[in-house]
């Protein structure tokens, strides 16, 4: 008999359907249960051909655990390996060299050091960074969140560069993500299981959560609908989840992919509605028992994606300009990339600049010195060699937006 497990935390409909509708099937010598462990033992199997993993996210024991199961020939779904290494910034560059559109983003380093790290571990770190071609680039109204993150956690609309640094005082050790803002007309969220299997779901992120599904909007069209499909299957395959959402933002006729590094993504019937729910049930079920029938004791059953399969064999990857689509000719018409920053100072003066960088009025703010705080905008040329400007006066931590506005545009 080989059993499919789940492993889940404080979500209720979503696994007790599922577990229901495998044993339902009656498929000789398949089971579905709740995941039990009771011990984890270097090099012991966990007993379950197949297990879907939907809070590893938030247990780091559990991450463990799984990554012990599957070197034991558990087909863990999603490939903890991958999950554990992957984030959103790395999603949006590998997207970028797919050709697929997403919002200009620029990773930012974490505003305090993290701990365990001091100057001297940012002496690599150019200062200032190159504000003007970031904000050049990515332009204003912005959005800045984490980079690893998820749930609408540390999500700030960012209005200019002002309002940036005010909020960017109360991110402390994140290293955060400045991404454009995308004014849609009309935006999808789409299931993906088993790199193969696409729902794609009108959906309003303006609407309170439980209402987001029930739109009121006309059917969209086929050819957009045919598009986003494409592009569903491409980033699952190349990232290598089983189980993902891929959220679309509609643009000018162009579906800007968004958030697609959900691997434990929403299914609560509350939330998503029946017929969805009805639809994600069946599949992850109908999924897992192949999953489970294909399964091998003692061997890797886990799923890599195409990414890692052309990086192990040495295959390029999609090129943007391969075919000339209407997606390469508005990236064709985008503003030209940022320039590099440089290392404006001797990288053993870091610390003399770190100094020099601090508000004046520093006493009143308790914080700890910033690993970017050096990051502050250059002063003008004529004094960047002894003046840097600073913030000038002790800001208090911004609160995260909750919900998108009244004119809200993109999501996390």
């Amino acid at each position: 008999m080989k059993k499919i497990g789940i492993l889940f935390g404080q979500e209720n409909t979503f696994p007790q359907a599922f577990v229901d509708r495998i044993n339902e099937k009656g498929i000789k010598d398949i089971s579905a249960e709740f995941v039990r462990i009771d011990k984890v033992m270097q090099g012991e199997p966990l007993d379950y051909a197949v297990i879907i993993d939907r809070i590893s996210q938030d247990v780091p024991f559990y991450r463990a655990a799984l990554k012990n199961a599957a070197i034991s020939g558990t087909a863990v779904i999603n490939n903890p390996f991958w999950w554990s290494a992957d984030e959103k910034f790395f999603n949006n560059a590998l997207a970028v060299k797919l050709g697929i559109p997403v919002p200009k983003t620029v990773l930012l380093p974490s505003r305090d050091h993290p701990k365990g790290t001091n100057d001297q571990s940012f002496r690599n770190l150019a200062y200032p960074l190159d504000w003007d071609a970031i904000f050049n680039y990515v332009g204003f109204p912005a959005y800045m969140k984490p980079f690893d993150g998820g749930g609408w956690r540390d999500v700030y609309k960012i209005s200019d560069k002002e309002d940036l640094w005010t909020k960017f005082e109360g991110t402390g050790e994140l290293v955060m993500l400045l991404q454009e803002e995308i004014i849609f007309d009309d935006y999808f969220r789409c299931y993906c299981i088993g790199g193969k299997h696409v729902r794609i779901m009108q959906y309003e992120p303006r609407n309170p959560h439980h209402l987001r599904y029930e739109h009121g909007k006309a059917p969209a069209d086929k050819k957009l609908l045919a598009t986003i499909e494409e592009y569903v299957l491409k980033l699952n395959q190349y990232l290598g989840y089983d189980f993902n959402t891929v959220e679309f933002a509609v643009r000018d006729g162009i579906p800007y992919a968004i958030d697609f590094c959900n691997p434990a993504p929403d299914a609560d019937v509350n939330s998503v509605g029946q017929e969805n729910f009805d639809w994600v049930v069946e599949t992850a079920a109908t999924y897992a028992i192949e999953r489970a029938q294909q399964q091998k004791n003692g061997v890797d059953n886990l799923t890599w994606g195409q990414y890692l399969k052309g990086a192990l064999n040495q295959t390029p990857l999609v090129a943007a300009s391969a075919t000339k689509t209407k997606t390469a000719k508005v990236a064709a018409k985008a503003p030209a990339a940022p320039s590099l920053g440089t290392i404006d100072h001797a990288i053993t003066d870091e610390g003399a600049i770190t100094e020099a960088a601090k508000p004046k009025k520093a006493k009143a703010a308790a914080a700890p010195k910033a690993a970017v705080q050096t990051a502050k905008p250059a002063a003008p040329a004529k004094e960047a060699a002894t003046k840097v400007k600073a913030i000038k006066e002790p800001v208090t931590k911004a609160e995260p937006v909750k919900e998108k506005g009244k004119k809200a545009k993109k999501k996390d």
